[in-house]
């Protein structure tokens, strides 16, 4: 007769907690957290495409640890509150309605457009208040990212999690400014690091005692305007410790490849997303508009149409990848 699996306990809110260890918690600034390894990536089982990972708690939603693979999405950049609300109301009924745990995210200011000219968002001080409006209408976590060592106070007292955007990954002030915060940092993978680069990001992050970290693949520069996946950049993330997110929208992204802002082959979203999670994630990170294409009057992009997820293909797209990882946990 077999045995009763026992069921996984989730962690309190606010924690980060690594598994499989047992020891007597200790604090840290992310809350109540079991001690773990503070450098140096941990051993892992050849072949083993699911390595154990630190389980992190936002808000409801769990991360890691063979928790419930999670959605992270929303579109690029925020456009106004109305918009904001019917976006992120959408996209979490989409999640529920199949039982996918969801954060929202959204740029308050995208300051690392290609051109001077292109829509950056409506600033920090209107976009937290908006984003802080979709967090306490809904009820679902948020995520934005920071550009500036400035930004982080304010934006910590409203986001849930506080991303480091590629470019700017390897940037030490900013990434130590917001690890002190306390909140969870997801950090997305510069498109000019090896995945096992990572490790030390990881290690300044853990240098000031948080241990609440995501790491984000999201392409690898391939000569000209041009990205790709290699999967088992996320077997090498994984083997960090901690929750490995993929990001299957910027994947596709043609960085500048239409002269004054990027382009995009929105087509294989889908392919790279089921991949990604037949490998082994623990979140997906997608952009999403009802209207990828759509644009201000004076004709500029409001978001990174060409690489953004159609919402309306949101729902057989979770579908799939969730019948996926259904299978991979029988």
């Amino acid at each position: 007769m077999t045995p009763p699996r026992r069921r996984k306990r989730s962690p309190e809110p606010g924690t980060s907690v690594t598994e499989p260890r047992r020891a007597a918690p200790a604090r840290t600034r992310s809350g109540d957290a079991e001690p773990g390894r503070t450098s140096s990536r941990p051993p892992s089982v050849e072949g083993d495409l699911a390595a154990p990972a630190t389980i992190i708690r936002i808000g409801r939603v769990v991360l890691g640890g063979g928790q419930p693979l999670a959605l992270i999405g929303g579109p690029c950049a925020i456009e106004n509150e109305k918009h904001a609300l019917e976006t992120a109301e959408r996209i979490a009924t989409i999640a529920a309605d199949r039982r996918v745990p969801f954060i929202y995210k959204s740029s308050y200011d995208k300051a690392n457009r290609s051109s001077v000219r292109g829509y950056r968002g409506p600033g920090l001080t209107e976009g937290l208040r908006i984003l802080k409006k979709v967090r306490d209408t809904l009820g679902v976590p948020v995520l934005s990212d920071v550009h500036q060592v400035a930004e982080v106070a304010p934006a910590a007292e409203v986001l849930d999690v506080l991303q480091i955007p590629a470019f700017l990954c390897r940037q030490t002030d900013l990434v130590v400014a917001v690890a002190r915060t306390g909140k969870p940092v997801n950090v997305k993978k510069g498109q000019f690091l090896a995945p096992d680069d990572m490790r030390n990001i990881v290690d300044k992050i853990l240098s000031v005692g948080n241990r609440s970290i995501l790491l984000t693949e999201r392409g690898t520069s391939f000569g000209y305007h041009n990205l790709v996946v290699d999967m088992r950049g996320l077997q090498d993330m994984r083997a960090l410790g901690f929750p490995v997110v993929f990001d299957a929208t910027h994947s596709v992204q043609l960085p500048g490849g239409a002269g004054d802002r990027s382009a995009g082959e929105r087509k294989y979203v889908p392919a790279l997303a089921r991949a990604a999670v037949a490998v082994g994630i623990d979140a997906l990170f997608m952009e999403m508009h009802e209207d990828p294409d759509r644009t201000l009057p004076d004709g500029r992009p409001l978001s990174d149409g060409p690489n953004m997820l159609r919402l309306d293909d949101l729902p057989r797209l979770l579908d799939e990848i969730t019948s996926i990882a259904a299978a991979l946990a029988r």
